[in-house]
């Protein structure tokens, strides 16, 4: 997989790209990434990407000429171009593994107030939000989904069955179930009798009741979206 970040602050994600699993990632040549620096396609003494709204109001807007240019510099026609910001669908897990079967993802971090809209309805071919509140700017939000999506990659993570196990994931949609490592006994709590016992069926059980446990009490929104799924047929 190739990813391009458009960013003026490239910086910003460089740090996150080059560790953890996001880095093993890339040495493995299993994704790539690239910056793509709006600034680099200005033409002024300022390189300005910026300006006023048209209309009034407060802050300001990306010009589209050097957003635009950065974007076509990059786009063929694998790319699926992504403009991360507040008004988008909310990104989830199926959206991370939508997004883990494209050859070629462009990410265009938002800034300021916002994009001029005659990029998005020219080069845009979707628009995502993390959640329903404002960052700094688009690269915070990119690092998010660019981090959910990689690790769905083959050959990412080592054991291939975390995914499969992560929550959201092929778990029904599910919160993960408690973990326990060693020791047995901490702080006068101890392990579950039942992940001592050998009994993987036991384990699968108690696994899942634990899980719709959690889902019930903190997100039972993910419960009532299952049932609703199931009528519908998805």
């Amino acid at each position: 997989m190739l990813i391009d970040i458009v960013t003026i602050f490239p910086d910003m994600i460089s740090g996150f790209i080059g560790g953890s699993i996001i880095k093993r990632a890339s040495e493995k040549k299993i994704v790539e990434f690239r910056f793509i620096n709006p600034r680099d396609f200005t033409t002024d003494n300022h390189r300005t990407v910026d300006d006023r709204p048209y209309g009034g109001g407060p802050g300001m807007v990306m010009k589209p000429e050097p957003l635009w240019k950065a974007i076509e510099s990059v786009k063929d026609k694998d790319s699926y171009v992504v403009l991360m910001t507040p008004r988008g669908r909310r990104f989830d897990q199926q959206v991370a593994l939508e997004f883990s079967s494209k050859k070629h993802i462009i990410f265009v971090c938002g800034h300021y107030e916002g994009v001029d809209e005659r990029v998005i309805i020219g080069l845009v071919n979707d628009e995502i939000s993390i959640g329903d509140y404002v960052l700094t700017n688009g690269v915070i939000a990119a690092a998010v989904v660019i981090d959910a999506t990689v690790r769905l990659l083959p050959g990412v993570l080592g054991d291939e069955e975390s995914v499969i196990e992560d929550s959201f994931s092929e778990n029904g949609g599910l919160l993960e179930y408690p973990q326990y490592t060693r020791p047995e006994e901490f702080m006068g709590m101890r392990v579950p009798d039942v992940l001592l016992s050998g009994n993987h069926g036991e384990i699968r059980k108690w696994r899942m009741e634990q899980a719709m446990a959690i889902t019930r009490k903190r997100r039972p929104d993910l419960l009532n979206k299952n049932k609703n799924d199931c009528k519908s047929g998805v």
